[in-house]
């Protein structure tokens, strides 16, 4: 099983926001508002079919989203 890629969305050093891949030493993006960070880092998981993992400014993870094929599908097939 290929390893889950992710990007995640943390707060930067700065007061700043960031959305840096798994395993990345560099942030993909950086910005002033989550929001805008988000924005960015959304196309981009849907773009690389990535997992998209949103943190808050204590570092908890709040809402991770999947826009990749998903490992464990949902059992009913409801349209």
């Amino acid at each position: 099983m290929a390893p889950r890629r992710e990007i995640h969305v943390t707060p930067h050093g700065d007061g700043k926001w960031q959305a840096k891949q798994g395993g990345a030493t560099r942030a993909s993006v950086v910005g002033d508002t989550k929001a805008a960070v988000m924005k960015e880092a959304r196309d981009i998981a849907r773009n690389q079919h990535e997992e998209l993992v949103e943190h808050g400014k204590d570092g908890r993870i709040q809402n991770p989203n999947s826009y990749g094929p998903d490992p464990c599908p949902p059992k009913d097939k409801r349209p």
